[in-house]
């Protein structure tokens, strides 16, 4: 029988798991909650209701788990663990700092309703986070590095939008070349945020907007653009929706270290994605540790999980045999 996903709120991140879902045969798209007109969102897959939120407590045995994708950052703390009271739940929380607290708040919401829930999944935290476990493991002496981009970040991109006379924008970001290869080389360097990444803004501005006052608010933005090198482009809205409709991303986990009696052997492990869209794979991970919080939840395992508690198998829909002949 096909695991009954639902979706809430429609986005980029839900769109992607819309289109994401059909590569998984033993999933079933059955609705779309969303806090607008339901009759306002388009939805490309033939036969889904869309519902408004308000009907959430009246489908519980309708679904086997909700995949969370509306709001900010700020709005999932307060979703995930209202939600986890009625159903199986995933998220893709992505403030690093706040996990614990999170953690905490859907675990109790979720063992409470006997539910499983699964936070902060994604390539990161998510996929990079397995990895810098899987090197501190391997390598326990060493150091970590993490690079993000080249690519688009949402959550920059929203704070420049916000910035007065913005119409539109767009921001990178992109790793230091030189700060990559002194990490590949293993001579383990010290590096500062600045040295780590650069921002670049592209920014379509409003007619007759003061150009100069939008850059410097951009610049000295504390926690998004003050500590980096940042570069704003005043581009027309043409060259905007042709040159950067598209939400790709990526980036770089290495971890370098020693081994040997006196430490004399380097070693150097890196893991790298180069994503054409953030949230269509984004949405490929969601559904796949989605599968996991299911199958737990049936196994009687409640409360709240991350990628950390969730065993590789548990994500295939491949048996055990299957994966033992041809994966391992």
């Amino acid at each position: 029988m096909a695991i009954r996903v639902g979706i809430i709120g429609y986005g980029n991140l839900a769109r992607g798991v819309e289109s994401e879902i059909r590569r998984n045969p033993d999933m079933k798209l059955c609705g779309v909650f969303t806090r607008r007109d339901p009759a306002s969102l388009t939805i490309k897959t033939e036969g889904v209701p869309v519902y408004n939120v308000d009907k959430l407590p009246e489908l519980t045995n309708d679904f086997d788990i909700m995949v969370i994708c509306g709001g900010s950052a700020t709005d999932l703390p307060k979703q995930t663990k209202e939600y986890a009271k009625l159903y199986n739940v995933i998220d893709s929380f992505d403030t690093h700092a706040n996990i614990p607290q999170h953690f905490e708040a859907v675990d109790a919401s979720a063992k409470a309703a006997n539910k499983t829930a699964l936070i902060s999944c994604g390539w990161d935290p998510g996929m990079f986070s397995l990895n810098r476990l899987y090197a501190n493991c391997i390598l326990p002496e060493g150091n970590d590095y993490t690079f993000w981009g080249k690519g688009v970040s949402q959550g920059h991109s929203d704070a420049i939008r916000r910035v007065a006379g913005v119409k539109n924008g767009k921001q990178y970001t992109i790793p230091v070349d030189s700060a990559l290869e002194a990490v590949r080389s293993g001579s383990n360097p010290e590096l500062t945020t600045r040295q780590k990444h650069t921002r670049e803004c592209f920014i379509v501005a409003e007619e007759g907007a003061d150009l100069a006052a939008i850059e410097k608010e951009i610049k000295e933005m504390p926690n998004y653009f003050a500590d980096y090198d940042t570069t704003v482009h005043f581009i027309s809205e043409e060259e905007f929706n042709r040159d950067h409709a598209r939400l790709n991303h990526g980036g770089f986990v290495f971890r370098t270290g020693t081994t040997g009696f006196d430490g004399e052997n380097k070693h150097v492990i890196e893991y790298n994605l180069k994503l054409d869209s953030n949230p269509e794979f984004t949405a490929s991970v969601l559904l796949c540790y989605a599968r996991a919080v299911v199958r737990l939840n049936e196994m009687g395992q409640t409360g709240c999980k991350t990628v950390f508690d969730i065993a590789p198998a548990m994500l295939s829909p491949l048996s055990g045999e299957e994966l033992r002949a041809h994966l391992l």
